[in-house]
């Protein structure tokens, strides 16, 4: 890719400042959606089952289940659509794409939540 074109992709891009996230990962989508003249934002809450591309083609998709019925989404993270992500729990998984969870339901489809120590600081004694 041209070093010119690839400055402006990253200036044009870099307004889109969304949390470090990967598979495994649970997180929610805020997205808006237009009907007619109207304009509102939905949630979208699954888990992330793979990311691809890079720079302002990178994408991700995110998988949960509706009523028994797995329900996935892909998102442009660059997309102006997109209005913000959270973070809910970040998965332990040692894969990068996950479409094993495709054939799994109930609590074999569960991802394992990894732990982060509390770094509690003791106080000092004077």
């Amino acid at each position: 890719m041209n070093p010119k074109l690839k400055l402006v992709e990253d200036a044009l891009y870099a307004a889109n400042k969304h949390p470090q996230f990967g598979p495994g990962d649970n997180i929610t989508v805020s997205y808006k959606i237009t009907e007619g003249n109207k304009e509102r934002i939905q949630e979208f809450r699954g888990d992330v089952i793979q990311i691809r591309g890079n720079g302002s083609t990178k994408m991700f998709t995110v998988r949960k289940m509706s009523n028994g019925v797995g329900v996935e989404r892909v998102f442009p993270l660059s997309s102006p659509f997109v209005d913000e992500i959270i973070v809910n729990k970040i998965g332990r998984v040692r894969r990068a794409k996950l479409f094993y969870q495709r054939e799994r339901s109930g609590k074999r489809s569960r991802i394992q939540e990894k732990r982060m120590a509390d770094v509690v600081a003791a106080p000092v004694a004077e």
